[in-house]
């Protein structure tokens, strides 16, 4: 999730209806435009290439030519609008955001150029035509509003610090109170209907006590829909107007208690509104309502098929499941266990033919003798692992497989579990966007010849922002040392050679390891392809540049101490500047060849891929053999991964790791920041649990994880444009507490008020979480 990073979203959001879509669309399709030269999104394209080029007039000629062919259009559509068009509308209003966003490249290219009044009336003029126009920034994986980044310019050329966040009205904070509760804490399906072809894909729950089913139930959970029409509580909310709008508008809300009667009536499949119905549950702390909830959901609808906020397919089923897993590890208070259920999903990326096989699972109450057993021994069961039956290779790094069908690391013979991290740390001030990011290897700001954040970091005790007599320098090195941390993972660039010394000093005096990673043409990066061309895997001239990249980087690190495996790409299955996204077989089959390669110069280090989620995961399993691991940067929720680890041991028989995973410290309106810390921490152990229960020797777990990468350790202020101010806007919807990502808050640690950057540190309730979680 570094500004190089598509981001993995596997919580749904759907969006708000728009009225006029469909009327707009087919006006687009009916324009009298006479023969444009270009479509409007090739004339963004070229816009784009033409600011970063400096060739103003080519710009010039552009933005007239939008404003010509179109900007009549784009005004029509963006007349008829008076919110944001929904996630599956936006395509109808695609004109409007191009001439839109040709219109700010213009500005903002004006504003470069010094010309202050021209620029703010331009940025003005974007604001009151199109106050709606949203476009999506492939290298931050979210959309954006224009007007608002028009004004956020508008600001920085009048000397106002950052965005100006929006005032929310706040919800009253309710919890669910039910009318009719069930008289069963742990529903006995099978006493209510009939489990009819379990294990395949003709499942089929049948009710044959409907009454006795929903007295144990209870309100709000199918099949129990009557009752909370009865329910005075919910006359009450509807009356006072607590229930209007759509109900994806009460996903984050804090009246909880309107949230679930909005879902419970809501005009969606069942599928779906119980999942959200067991989150509301969940949230409310009603853990035995919320697993009945998820429960429902698995035994009645476990082939509902809903959509992401990318409008990629989802299986709240197969959710459910592991929500229920997760609830039960975190509150052994609950003294439940559920076994036996499993949601299989047969062509997961394809909504058109996937195949559902079902096992709904059991769930019941521990015995007494059960729970005195828990509460001695809290350590989770396992199983031996039995002799090697496999090895990745003879070197001094390399993948075990066991006889169990488990999987380890090993380093110089003994396991290596990877604890690690994203560490990347930025200067509050700095950014990519306007070329002032510096190499933290080398960030001297004091000028006293000493690394700042890795050596000269210091704990901000009192959170006064300033660094007091009983604050001594520490270093971020230190800290990660402390915590736990025993790998990091860099990106490779030709100037990294020169921080060998600099790596060899971090190695001997803390340990760590380092993933070394290549982009391997994602964002167009080694291919030699410009950006608007992007990188692709069947251009020969393409493949070889990047080969030759990679060569380069194995031959400068395989005999490094400190190397600890090779990375390749970084989620260039979801495209971006590259078309392994659209050519998935040419990008995996030329991974293979690159793994090859490496195997062929350096036997000692294993290979491993760094996926976006398990898109395409099918496509690995059959042309990448040369590759030892599959990597992914995954972020599904606080219950971890899901299928992620079964999917890997079924599709590619591999071990696997998380190479990204992580939540923001700012929960967003419905919770202050001790609050947000807080559901960082709980997200971020949920997580890692996961990780830890599918490692080998877990008896429960697929047995193929070998760790994971936490993202991140610092806040980076630069990720919302604005990079002098700590931004707590909300850009895009995320499987977080909050519901949204704050990508400015993701950091283990913050950075204070910005003043006392790159030194000063405020450590967060998860680095607390992760000194307990990674104690060996």
């Amino acid at each position: 999730m570094r500004r190089f990073y598509i981001i993995s979203i596997f919580i749904l959001f759907f969006g708000l209806p728009s009225a006029h879509a469909e009327d707009l669309a087919q006006a687009a399709v009916t324009s009298n435009l006479v023969n444009p030269r270009h479509d409007s999104s090739e004339i963004v394209r070229l816009s784009w290439k033409a600011s970063t080029e400096g060739d103003i007039k080519a710009l010039n000629a552009l933005t007239d030519e939008a404003i010509k062919d179109y900007g009549t259009q784009a005004q029509a559509l963006a007349s008829h609008l008076s919110n944001f068009p929904a996630r599956d509308k936006i395509g109808d209003y695609k004109i409007m955001t191009d001439v839109a966003t040709s219109l700010f490249i213009h500005a903002e290219a004006t504003m470069k150029q010094g010309k202050i009044d021209q620029a703010t009336k331009e940025f003005k003029k974007i604001i009151a035509q199109y106050p709606w126009a949203q476009a999506f920034d492939p290298s931050r994986g979210s959309y954006w509003s224009i007007a608002e980044k028009s004004q956020s310019s508008i600001n920085t050329m009048e000397g106002k610090a950052g965005e100006i966040p929006a005032v929310v009205k706040q919800a009253p904070k309710t919890l669910p109170v039910l009318k009719v509760p069930g008289n069963q804490e742990i529903v006995d399906w099978s006493q209510y209907g009939q489990f009819l072809n379990v294990g395949t894909d003709h499942y089929h729950y049948q009710i044959t006590d409907p009454a006795g089913l929903n007295a144990a139930l209870g309100e709000g959970i199918y099949p129990n829909i009557a009752d909370i029409y009865k329910d005075p509580g919910y006359k009450q909310a509807l009356k006072a107007g607590r229930l209007q709008g759509d109900h994806w508008d009460f996903v984050n809300t804090t009246d909880l208690q309107a949230a679930f009667y909005k879902w419970v009536t809501a005009p969606e499949n069942w599928g779906v509104r119980l999942f959200y119905i067991g989150q509301i549950f969940e949230k409310a702390g009603m853990l035995p309502e919320a697993i009945k909830a998820y429960h429902s959901l698995i035994v009645n609808f476990p082939a509902t098929i809903a959509w992401t906020y990318w409008q990629t397919p989802w299986y709240p089923a197969q959710s459910a499941v592991y929500k229920i897993q997760y609830l039960i590890r975190i509150h052994p208070e609950l003294h439940m266990e559920f076994k036996g259920a499993r949601i299989h999903i047969l062509n997961p990326d394809d909504p058109h033919h996937f195949v559902v096989t079902t096992h709904p699972g059991t769930l019941r109450k521990l015995s007494l003798v059960e729970i005195v057993k828990q509460q001695l021994n809290i350590k989770p069961k396992m199983i031996p692992l039995g002799k090697p039956v496999y090895y990745s290779g003879q070197g001094q790094v390399r993948f075990v497989k066991y006889e169990s069908g488990h999987w380890q690391l090993l380093v110089d013979n003994q396991p290596f579990f990877i604890k690690g991290m994203s560490y990347m740390p930025s200067k509050v001030g700095q950014s990519p966007d306007n070329g002032t990011l510096t190499d933290w290897m080398k960030e001297d700001d004091d000028h006293d010849g000493i690394v700042d954040a890795p050596y000269q970091s210091w704990i901000d005790k009192n959170g006064n922002h300033k660094r007091d007599a009983d604050e001594p320098v520490v270093g971020d090195f230190a800290l990660m040392k402390d915590m736990g941390v025993n790998a990091l993972r860099i990106y490779y660039q030709t100037s990294l050679q020169t921080d060998k010394a600099f790596l060899e000093k971090m190695y001997k005096e803390y340990g760590f390891k380092v993933a070394m990673s290549n982009f391997l043409g994602k964002y167009a990066i080694g291919s030699g392809a410009s950006w608007t061309e992007g990188t692709d895997y069947e251009n020969p001239v393409h493949q070889k540049k990047m080969m030759d990249y990679v060569k380069e980087m194995v031959m400068a690190f395989k005999d490094e101490p400190y190397t600890l495996m090779w990375i390749l790409g970084n989620e260039n299955n979801y495209g971006v500047a590259s078309n392994a996204d659209k050519k998935p077989i040419a990008y995996y089959k030329f991974v293979n060849e690159v793994a090859r390669m490496i195997k062929s110069i350096d036997p000692n280090h294993p290979v491993a891929i760094c996926n976006g989620d398990t898109l395409f995961l099918d496509k690995f399993g059959k042309y990448d053999p040369d590759v030892d691991a599959f990597g992914a940067n995954v972020y599904r929720g606080d219950y971890g991964f899901g299928s992620f680890w079964s999917q890997v041991a079924e599709l590619a028989d591999k071990p696997a790791f998380i190479t990204e995973y992580g939540a923001p410290a700012w929960g967003g309106a419905g919770k202050d920041l001790e609050q947000g810390e807080q559901a960082q921490a709980d997200y971020h152990k949920g997580n890692w649990l996961d990780i830890l229960n599918n490692s080998a020797g877990y008896q429960d777990g697929s047995g193929n994880s070998v760790g994971g990468m936490a993202f991140e350790w610092l806040d980076e202020w630069w990720k919302d444009y604005s990079p002098a101010f700590h931004d707590t806007k909300a850009d895009a919807v995320g499987p977080f507490p909050g519901g949204y990502y704050f990508e400015e808050w993701f950091g283990m640690m913050g950075q204070g008020d910005g003043s006392q950057s790159p030194y000063l540190r405020e450590p967060r309730k998860v680095y607390y979480t992760y000194k307990n979680l990674w104690k060996d």
